[in-house]
């Protein structure tokens, strides 16, 4: 494989690489959202073109019971090693829209301290529109030049932020079409554009939503306040319950399966950079905060936690309304380490939560989604390919890591179709992805592009070796 070919194709089309992420980074495609249904098929297409124009085949736009599924492909020889490309082509809702300093689906690209070269801001720009678009370009650059290794499949989605609900069933009736040697994501991030790094381990989620009711209706404050229990006052002291003051979860059996990881190991994650005063002063915080016994890094990695993700109820307009209310409501997500089941602890939380009830309160706990935690070897073909694919682009070896985020499908992936997934991510962890002003470095959008090939030339030579 001719690497240089690649690389100057790449160099010589960098700019329209960039104008097209622009494009699609412009169709609000909130998955979470019915009102954007139609921009959620709009971007699906999109991706179609541009696999098609790229050079897979078999491109088509699956419909699903909720959002398409985009498939391509390009198969050389039965014989060679199978690569699928995983990504999602849907986006976070943009709200508080207040927040943006540009609007969110005008992508903009200004020079931050952290990435003096700019970066784009816009939703979806680093989840996961910017990473999965680099393994289009990629693949556009190994086909324009003659120098594809491997077979490619592409499978790009568009519920990953609703929790993949039909992603299972499209897996299990196409097992022949999605059969891979390994599928490749990026949708992790590095710990700095100077410190490469892969992501090994992911956790798990259990996302519930929580219904507390008080009294049949909403009740003047004045004629009933201190006779009749007030939901979000009940609300409030059943959640704050939940930890107690060590930051250790209550609920009964929560930590039974909790995988503990060894001393050596949590020594070896200890190597990998960290700046607390720094992460602070990002953060704008005066101290950290989380369970006893952890670090921060342990703390967001290898230990599960439970966080309130919105809570509401009673009057929130503008001036006063003396109201007790009928019902309060919260919205709380639990992060899962292995060997935590993201169904067993789902039933945990509600037989807890609606024990916990006082008198006068009735609980309704509706699970939304959850997914399983992951850990991958480093040990592999697979894990070795991006090694030195990171490596030879960085100049230095790519540090393993365990990310705290979720990406449900990995563990599915492996369920279904019998392969392991690689985690090879170029955003950072300041993209801050799912909140106003989310970016995405050029830098790192190149860097993606560059190295991707590289996975392709590395991986067909080990399996060749092996």
């Amino acid at each position: 494989m001719n690497m240089n070919t690649v690389q100057q194709y790449i160099e010589q089309h960098k700019e329209r690489f960039l104008s097209e992420l622009l494009e699609l980074l412009k169709i609000p495609s909130i998955s979470a959202d019915s009102a954007h249904k139609d921009d959620v098929k709009r971007a699906a297409h999109f991706v179609a073109e541009k696999l098609s124009s790229a050079g897979a085949e078999q491109v088509q736009v699956h419909e699903t019971k909720g959002h398409p599924i985009v498939y391509g492909e390009r198969i050389l020889d039965e014989a060679l090693p199978t690569i699928l490309v995983y990504g999602h082509y849907d986006v976070q809702p943009a709200a508080p829209l207040e927040l943006w300093e540009t609007p969110a689906f005008e992508p903009h690209i200004r020079a931050t301290e952290i990435h003096p070269q700019g970066a784009i801001f816009a939703r979806g720009a680093a989840d996961d529109k910017g990473q999965f678009y680099m393994h289009l370009k990629a693949f556009e650059a190994m086909m324009a030049t003659g120098e594809l290794p491997c077979n490619v499949k592409f499978m790009i989605e568009g519920e990953e932020e609703v929790g993949s609900d039909n992603l299972s069933d499209f897996c299990k009736a196409n097992q022949t079409l999605l059969k891979t040697d390994v599928i490749l994501i990026s949708d992790t991030s590095i710990i700095a554009n100077d410190t490469p790094s892969i992501t090994v381990g992911l956790r798990g989620m259990s996302y519930v939503e929580v219904e507390v009711t008080g009294p049949n209706k909403d009740l003047h404050s004045g004629v009933y306040g201190g006779a009749v229990a007030n939901p979000i006052n009940a609300l409030c002291e059943m959640i704050a319950s939940l930890k107690d003051k060590n930051g250790h979860i209550t609920i009964p059996h929560f930590y039974d399966k909790v995988a503990v990881v060894s001393k050596q190991e949590r020594a070896e994650m200890a190597k990998a950079p960290f700046d607390l005063e720094n992460y602070k002063l990002d953060l704008g915080i005066d101290d950290v905060n989380g369970e006893l016994g952890y670090t921060t890094s342990e703390r967001t990695s290898i230990r599960p936690t439970l966080d309130v993700n919105g809570i509401w109820g009673g009057y929130t307009g503008e001036g006063s309304k003396t109201v007790l209310p009928s019902k309060a409501y919260a919205k709380i997500s639990m992060r899962l380490v292995p060997h935590q089941d993201s169904q067993s602890i789902t039933q945990l939380f509600e037989q807890h939560f609606k024990s916990i009830a006082p008198k006068g309160i009735q609980v309704q706990v509706r699970p939304h989604h959850g997914g399983e935690p992951v850990v991958t070897p480093t040990d592999t073909v697979e894990y070795l390919a991006a090694h030195k694919a990171m490596e030879k682009t960085f100049g230095k070896a790519p540090i393993p890591v365990r990310g705290g985020g979720s990406i449900p499908i990995v563990a599915l992936f492996e369920q279904v179709l019998g392969a392991k997934s690689v985690l090879m991510g170029f955003g950072l962890n300041s993209d801050v992805i799912h909140s106003p002003n989310e970016n995405y470095g050029l830098f790192n959008f190149y860097k993606g592009i560059e190295t991707i090939p590289y996975f392709y030339h590395y991986y067909r030579a080990l399996k060749s070796d092996k």
